[in-house]
């Protein structure tokens, strides 16, 4: 599994209901969880949207997992590693679709995530970092 394929996990069912997530507003279902602009590059605007989401929703393990990447991106590790287990413990685990279309569980994806951060997967070239 690629960067690529965690920073663009998004949610395949609403956790509550088991239905699919409806778009909401016109709002892509993903855009929410910052995934277009974390594969952009856009740190910034991820972690605002996501930090917004969280606020919402503080148990969404797509939401956690997804500004965890961000955090990683820019080199806060201990916040990263911190919104990963919060990822590990939430109180029911949600099935993620990932940008390579694979399904798979958000505690699985949160550790793969805590694994990268581990090996210094994570982070952001110093040229990619600039043009946040």
């Amino acid at each position: 599994m690629t960067l690529t394929a965690i920073a663009m996990a998004i949610a395949a069912a609403n956790p509550v209901i088991g239905e699919p997530a409806p778009a909401l507003l016109g709002v892509e279902p993903d855009a929410k969880l910052g995934a277009a602009s974390l594969s952009e590059g856009k740190g910034v605007e991820a972690m605002r949207v996501l930090e917004s989401e969280l606020d919402a929703n503080p148990n969404d393990p797509a939401v956690l997992i997804n500004l965890g990447i961000a955090h990683a991106h820019r080199g806060d590790d201990v916040k990263a590693r911190a919104l990963f287990k919060a990822a590990l413990t939430t109180p029911e685990p949600i099935e993620l679709e990932t940008a390579g279309g694979q399904l798979t569980d958000s505690r699985r994806l949160a550790r793969k995530a805590l694994r990268m951060l581990d090996a210094g997967d994570l982070r952001m070239s110093s040229r990619t970092a600039l043009r946040q």
